[in-house]
């Protein structure tokens, strides 16, 4: 395809979803929006829970030490690789969802689950109640300064979002940088990620599942669209 990916998550992911880009036969543009950095947090008692959930892998990666109290809890995870990083980090994996966070307070529902303790970033979707007794946030993701010319860079590609404030402020910085929308497509990790984009922009595409591979294929339609 004519048209670069631009993968605007933060490190680790970043890098990650390039190389998964570029196995794939992509070209990518890389800018990161944020970075992601851990925040104090107390560990509560296992016991007081019958499940984690986890939404992001950045969880496991920035939650530290204190992660390992909480290993004898199985997993409800968001997406194929928040639940490999689970297991890496030592979980039993007993459901992995696909679309958004109330997709997965969903499952855990229909599975009986009904005190859920959620490892999650500042910036979540998921808050407590219904299956989810607790929610914590264990990382945080701080907006980094970025060129106008980085972001003058970005026109004529297909950004992938994989975040509702990725999607607000790439809006924010095109607008602010005098960019017409419309010199951009979006792929985004699901309709609520999309939605949080607002409109004007060349095309937007959502993926099927909460992962790149999917990610993927929501830009190749916008893509393969174009090319007709």
């Amino acid at each position: 395809m004519s048209a670069p990916l631009a993968v605007l998550r933060p490190e680790p992911g970043n890098a990650a979803t390039c190389a998964r880009a570029a196995a794939a036969g992509f070209e990518t543009v890389s800018l990161p929006l944020f970075a992601v950095q851990t925040v104090a947090w107390d560990v509560p008692r296992a016991a007081d829970f019958d499940a984690l959930i986890l939404t992001s892998a950045n969880a496991l990666r920035f939650a530290g030490e204190r992660l390992s109290g909480l290993t004898a809890l199985p997993v409800l995870a968001v997406g194929p690789h928040t639940a490999a990083a689970a297991r890496e980090a030592g979980f039993d994996v007993m459901a992995v969802g696909g679309g958004d966070g109330a997709a997965i307070a969903a499952l855990a529902v229909s599975i009986g689950v009904k005190r859920a303790l959620h490892l999650t970033g500042r910036d979540r979707t998921l808050s407590a109640g219904g299956p989810i007794a607790q929610v914590i946030p264990v990382y945080e993701s701080a907006a980094v300064p970025v060129d106008p010319v980085r972001v003058q860079a970005l026109v004529g590609s297909i950004a992938l979002l994989h975040s509702a404030r990725a999607a607000r402020r790439l809006a924010d910085l095109l607008d602010t940088a005098g960019i017409d929308r419309a010199t951009l497509a979006l792929a985004a990790f699901s309709p609520a990620v999309a939605a949080a984009a607002g409109v004007g922009w060349a095309a937007i595409a959502s993926a099927a599942t909460p992962d790149d591979t999917a990610l993927f294929a929501a830009a190749r339609s916008i893509a393969d669209t174009r090319g007709r």
